[in-house]
């Protein structure tokens, strides 16, 4: 044990309550950008996990930059299969399950809708029945977006209780998955069995983001090529946050379905405070003054539907989790330069990335904490 987690012994505080430590931990998805942060912490948390999901799509890929294969059980598997995710279960015994794999692109939605449909609602369903055909499984966090609200492009923050909807085929079918996994606890989980809940987040920023259609990973690809910043929407806005905002409510969340089980077993907004939403085009710009070059112009404007104002109530996770936001979106702009800065100069991100958790966990606290070490 270092010095700097000695010091952390000290103090007499861990994160979430040293719950995950030596858990069986399974997280679908885990190979994509969300997934490997996740996984990446969970690690640091103590537990040992199972992680299942497709091949990483994009090169460069956050998983193998930080090698997050490395120390848990590695699963390439498809959540449409239900055979081996099942068996994948089975071996592994979770008492924990993370479900974040799925289709996340709005603008390949359109042209994948099927593929959406079958990922997102099907590959949830599998996933739900897989967990509870495993007696091990205590609690269950099924992740979804705040794109799953019946966008009225209302100047509130949707709250928990609004109903689901979505323009678009992608946005339904995680409204969808949110009344699937309400009629799911209701029909199967309400005597026996283990504790779900959903989680909704905003649009989530960090390092290792290399998708298509997202706004800083384009950003910072045009910034690296030397070329314009192109963007489409720019008076659109969103809630921004850095990814370790979201997870560290998922963490919380399933910490209190460990414990407590189903009094928390509902569904919850992981958002940033008000002052972190944002139009596109002032992300882009303090992304640009932030990396210190880059310039945005406004393309032709995409055809397809895009929401043009959506925002997240989060008074729930703060009264029921005791979870609020840590950064705000400056900071999360910054730590994801940061990364992105890190990354270009050909440093060791796996040890970048662990500091950044680091920071957060203490800021998050506002002291230093152990790691249940």
């Amino acid at each position: 044990m270092d010095e700097r987690q000695s010091s952390m012994e000290k103090m007499g505080l861990t994160m979430f309550q040293n719950r995950y430590k030596n858990r069986r931990v399974l997280v679908t998805g885990h190979t994509g950008f969300k997934g490997s942060w996740l996984v990446t912490w969970l690690k640091e948390l103590g537990a040992e996990v199972c992680g299942y999901a497709l091949a990483p799509h994009t090169t460069p890929n956050l998983f193998e930059t930080i090698h997050v294969a490395e120390g848990i059980k590695s699963v390439i598997g498809d959540i449409r299969d239900r055979a081996l995710l099942t068996k994948t279960l089975q071996d592994f015994q979770p008492e924990i399950v993370f479900h974040l794999a799925a289709q996340p692109l709005v603008r390949l939605s359109y042209a994948e809708p099927v593929l959406t449909y079958e990922t997102n609602v099907i590959g949830t369903l599998n996933v739900l029945e897989a967990a509870r055909t495993c007696g091990s499984v205590k609690a269950f966090v099924n992740v979804t977006t705040d794109k799953c609200y019946e966008n009225k492009e209302v100047a509130r923050g949707y709250k928990e209780d609004d109903p689901m909807g979505g323009y678009d085929m992608y946005s339904s079918s995680k409204g969808c998955v949110e009344i699937l996994s309400s009629s799911y606890r209701r029909s199967f989980l309400q005597e026996d069995g283990y504790a779900l809940a959903t989680a909704r987040a905003g649009n989530v920023i960090g390092g290792g983001d290399w998708a298509q259609d997202r706004l800083i990973p384009d950003c910072v690809r045009a910034i690296h090529k030397g070329i314009d910043i192109e963007i489409r929407n720019p008076i659109a806005v969103r809630p921004w946050q850095h990814v370790l905002e979201p997870l560290s409510g998922y963490l919380l969340l399933g910490q209190k379905l460990l414990t407590e089980g189903k009094k928390y077993a509902d569904g919850f907004n992981f958002g940033p405070n008000e002052d972190s939403v944002l139009t596109v085009a002032e992300v882009s710009k303090r992304v640009c003054q932030t990396y210190g070059k880059g310039k945005v112009i406004v393309g032709e404007k995409s055809p397809l539907h895009e929401a043009g104002l959506l925002m997240l109530n989060i008074e729930k996770a703060h009264k029921v989790l005791g979870w609020n936001p840590t950064y705000s979106a400056q900071e999360a702009i910054t730590k994801t330069v940061q990364w992105y800065k890190r990354f270009y100069q050909d440093e060791p991100m796996r040890a970048f990335t662990l500091q950044q958790i680091h920071d957060y966990e203490e800021k998050f606290y506002g002291k230093r904490i152990k790691r249940g070490c």
